[in-house]
């Protein structure tokens, strides 16, 4: 059994797909990267056979992704904003945030996702990461400090959406 520290917040939505990608990859692409295998052993000498050290590190490759995706569904902890103990109308694992960085006048949007699902880039951050945690139970109007390896920074919470 793993700890909780072990664990992997994730919406039931991530866990499906995470089984979706593991299943394909388990059974069509193993096949896929088998017959690669199969046909650059048959081009000869192994030792010169440039085909079949591509096609081993991509059976590597693929056999680290399976284990990977293993671990994280092994070990996931669905998270239902139902379950959770904070009011409807504060930060919490699944809200859509509007925030405003006080020292720039900036405003941001950010989705609270679990560590799997986090894409700063798309505006999906952690609800482990700095602003994730600093954010968390709050509510619109609260004003919240996050410690940053930059220092620190100030956000007005301007608006919560919880789905």
């Amino acid at each position: 059994m793993a700890t909780n520290a072990s664990r992997f917040k994730m919406s039931q939505e991530r866990l499906d797909a995470l089984k979706e990608e593991l299943y394909y990859l388990e059974t069509v692409r193993e096949k896929e990267v088998s017959e690669l295998i199969k046909e650059a052993r048959s081009f000869g000498d192994l030792s010169e056979n440039s085909e079949y050290d591509e096609a081993k590190t991509e059976q590597g490759k693929l056999y680290s992704k399976i284990a990977e995706l293993k671990v994280l569904i092994e070990n996931a902890e669905i998270v239902d904003k139902a379950e959770q103990d904070v009011p409807k109308d504060s930060v919490t694992l699944g809200s859509i945030v509007r925030v405003l960085d006080l020292e720039f006048n900036e405003e941001e949007t950010y989705e609270i996702v679990g560590s799997q699902e986090a894409n700063p880039k798309a505006g999906r951050i952690s609800d482990d990461s700095p602003v994730g945690r600093a954010l968390h139970s709050h509510r619109a109007g609260d004003t919240v400090t996050v410690a940053a390896p930059a220092g620190e920074i100030k956000l007005q919470i301007l608006a919560v959406e919880n789905k």
